[in-house]
């Protein structure tokens, strides 16, 4: 489980990262290059999913995946934006976490 913990949470900064950094290349004018490694991190988010154990089908794997993406997301906006999130934020958060949890890891 610990594995599979690492590996979702290495896909969601891979999204969240790559994705940042075509913001960054797009949005805010940045270099070029700045949205080609954005382009290769994404790539890497990609990959990551596909080596979830072999219980984990593709819906199963996105959705849990969804939940955890959404508390990173939520984590990346304090700690690289400084927003703070708000307590309707935080619970949202967290019920998509448990949500994502049951999805992953309920026993079959």
């Amino acid at each position: 489980m610990a594995q599979s913990i690492l590996l979702f949470l290495l896909a969601g900064l891979a999204e969240i990262g790559g994705g940042y950094l075509m913001w960054l290349w797009l949005r805010e004018g940045r270099p070029l290059w700045l949205g080609v490694l954005g382009a290769l991190v994404l790539v890497l988010y990609g990959v990551l999913p596909t080596l979830q154990p072999t219980s984990f089908d593709f819906s199963r794997t996105y959705a849990a995946y969804g939940g955890l993406f959404i508390v990173l997301s939520v984590l990346w906006g304090k700690v690289v934006d400084g927003q703070q999130p708000d307590t309707a934020t935080l619970l949202g958060a967290f019920v998509a976490l448990m949500g994502a949890g049951i999805i992953a890891y309920w026993p079959r």
